[in-house]
């Protein structure tokens, strides 16, 4: 009689944090992200502070980095290797033009993770894999005020790569507590918010509350 094939679940889909692309207060940001990292489970924070100058992120990861590592965070900085290494990151994540994989490992080492934009593109994201990147990254899936797009991938492309690669695969853009369940069972292995986390009316912490909830019990 043959046995029946073993099905190994696959994890829960888990949270991604980035920052706001700009933070004046430092410190007060610093409590937000506590609150927020208290109040459920967030696999990485990624700093991202598009157009500030090099010491101005060294301090940021400063401040931010012993956060998020206390509560078992991954901290991954955007765009810069060389400052990701230099600050003592757990990873980097790169836009298209970011430089290569390869590049970012020779900066960081085999353990860093390496994460990449990937758009639209089933091919961008076989490349970075087969490129030696740790997760791809694609969207923007909604409209976001965080950045400009140009990409809107639909969901069946985390599908496709749930079932064909081995590589986690993070939903990005415009998601909310109200779409992340969505973005989860179409195949994310992680989702990434921002905006919706630190501009919601009652604070981070309510914020990652609810995105906690849809994901935990999102089947």
């Amino acid at each position: 009689m043959a046995r029946e094939p073993v099905v190994i679940p696959r994890p829960p889909c888990r949270l991604y944090l980035i920052t706001p692309p700009a933070i004046p207060d430092l410190a007060g940001f610093a409590r937000d992200l506590e609150a927020a990292l208290d109040a459920g489970d967030v696999a990485a924070l990624q700093i991202r502070l598009k157009d500030a100058d090099d010491a101005t992120v060294l301090a940021a990861v400063a401040v931010l980095k012993p956060v998020a590592q206390a509560r078992g965070v991954a901290v991954i900085l955007n765009d810069r290797p060389d400052l990701a290494a230099r600050s003592g990151c757990d990873g980097v994540h790169l836009g298209q033009s970011d430089g290569s994989v390869s590049a970012a490992r020779t900066l960081m080492g085999r353990e860093a993770m390496i994460g990449v934009t990937c758009h639209d593109s089933r091919e961008l994201a076989m490349d970075a894999a087969e490129a030696g990147a740790d997760y791809v990254a694609f969207g923007a899936f909604f409209p976001t005020a965080t950045k400009a797009t140009l990409h809107r991938p639909d969901p069946e492309i985390l599908t496709i790569w749930q079932e064909t690669v081995e590589i986690p695969c993070v939903a990005i853009g415009g998601i909310t507590a109200a779409t992340a369940g969505d973005l989860a069972r179409a195949g994310a292995d992680f989702v990434a918010v921002s905006a919706a986390v630190w501009g919601h009316p009652d604070g981070p912490a309510a914020s990652i509350r609810e995105l906690h909830q849809v994901l935990t019990t999102t089947v």
